[in-house]
């Protein structure tokens, strides 16, 4: 997205993108493996609130290049879009490669030079941009570099985090990269319920969360169960603020509703219900739908007393805590929080903190200190700061 502003301002600038990988966009190409989900139609108020603390930071380029913004740049890609049910925007033909080929395209068509293989090692001792490349080391100068690098998940598609301890040595405030929208490890399932559960999914549930400092969580979705803990839409969508209370005390409890559209009052008469010679697992899949995975953890958390005592069972199906002890490994995380921290960069993204030298650096995506849910806000996000770097580079040159 960068490139493509730069690339806007025509002759005056030439612009290469040099890329580690073999190929362009592999991330991107993963991302829409199973639907590229490329942003949400939600109004832009609780849009802009999906990213948190870095709201403040992300809103005018937001503001600028939004849900509509970038559906209206995929349409001018022949890519026409569409709203699914829950309210995100996908490519008509679910698929990424369309829309890269033919974004690509434009962009050499437009003068845009690509160079793979290109892996940066940072800057020579005369501020030049060092690169391994196949053929061995190479040293290049440019007018100005936007460092676009990922942030540390997925590390086979390049997004390894490689570049943290190059920022740092240059003094530029970058904060430790860490898992998001990412699964946990829970206190313990036993042997069995790992056996026979894992890969199953909790289906019309709600999850609570208030951490230790009032912040609260409430949704109602789905998840899974892994061998050693959870993950899933419903976990990520909490898994920033799970994750910041597992860094203060060492554990986090979530509340697990298995029944969000009854009352507690409605639970309990149900299980209070004569259930004659039904044995209690007849009971609860006839009078309450639970079965499978559900009825399993609660006999899985639940004590043999509480399971047999009707006001205890009942409260737990509404409310059954669920102990996580750790996130999964970043590599395994959909994206990362952290990053170049924002008080390391101007209003345009332009490091202002680094040693000088005669060449600006601008920083964009997910390298960038900040996160947000599933659902297209993390491309939404990279695709605007590409763009207000991009314009960065030629507001630093006063080009149109």
């Amino acid at each position: 997205m960068a490139a493509e502003v730069l690339a806007g301002a025509g002759s005056a600038v030439q612009v290469t993108v040099y890329d580690a990988m073999p190929s362009v966009g592999r991330k991107f190409l993963l991302a829409g493996k199973g639907g590229l989900n490329l942003t949400h139609s939600e109004s832009f108020e609780p849009f802009v609130s999906r990213y948190g603390q870095a709201r403040t930071r992300l809103e005018a380029m937001l503001a600028d290049f939004g849900a509509q913004q970038l559906r209206d740049w995929a349409q001018g890609l022949g890519i026409s879009t569409f709203v699914g049910s829950s309210g995100r925007v996908f490519p008509t033909d679910m698929k990424a490669a369309p829309l890269l080929r033919a974004w690509l395209h434009r962009l050499r068509g437009a003068g845009v030079r690509f160079c793979m293989r290109h892996r940066w090692l940072g800057w020579s001792e005369s501020g030049a941009l060092v690169f391994q490349t196949p053929g061995g080391q190479v040293s290049l100068e440019a007018d100005a570099v936007v460092l676009a690098l990922g942030g540390g998940s997925w590390a086979r598609l390049g997004s390894d985090g490689a570049w943290v301890p190059l920022l740092a040595a240059r003094g530029v405030d970058v904060a430790p990269l860490v898992p998001s929208n990412c699964g946990f490890d829970v206190k313990g399932w036993t042997p069995h319920f790992a056996a026979k559960f894992a890969g199953q999914p909790f289906k019309s549930v709600a999850l609570h969360f208030t951490d230790s400092l009032g912040q609260a969580f409430s949704r109602k979705g789905e998840f899974v169960a892994t061998a050693t803990g959870v993950e899933g839409s419903l976990i990520y969508a909490a898994s920033a603020l799970m994750r910041q209370e597992v860094a203060r005390n060492g554990r986090a409890t979530v509340m697990l509703d298995l029944r969000p559209d009854l009352t507690l009052e409605q639970v309990l008469n149900e299980v209070r219900h004569p259930r004659g010679s039904r044995s209690l697992s007849s009971h609860l899949k006839s009078r309450l739908k639970l079965d499978g995975i559900k009825a399993a953890i609660l006999h899985e958390l639940l004590t043999k007393e509480a399971i047999n005592d009707p006001a205890q069972l009942a409260a737990a199906i509404k409310s059954l805590p669920i102990e996580v002890l750790s996130a999964r490994p970043l590599d395994e995380a959909i994206s990362s929080a952290g990053g170049v921290r924002f008080d390391s960069l101007g209003a345009q993204l332009q490091l202002k903190a680094e040693k000088p030298r005669q060449m600006p650096v601008f920083c964009a995506g997910e390298m960038l200190d900040w996160e947000a849910p599933t659902g297209g806000y993390l491309l939404t996000a990279c695709f605007a700061s590409g763009r207000a770097a991009g314009a960065g580079v030629l507001s630093h040159f006063k080009l149109p």
